[in-house]
């Protein structure tokens, strides 16, 4: 297994996880609109900087 397989698969568990203590602590609105807001922005910045 090579080491940017294991690294995707503990982004994806973050990711996860973040989402169950989302849930439990009842901040699923947040970061949903955190996501939507940081895909916007890597979108813009990486027009910039092409």
């Amino acid at each position: 297994m090579s080491l940017s397989k294991v690294r995707a698969f503990f982004y994806k568990a973050g990711r996860l996880l973040g989402d169950i203590s989302a849930v439990q602590h009842g901040r699923v609105e947040k970061r949903i609109e955190r996501r939507v807001v940081g895909r916007f922005t890597a979108r813009i910045l990486g027009k910039l900087f092409r």
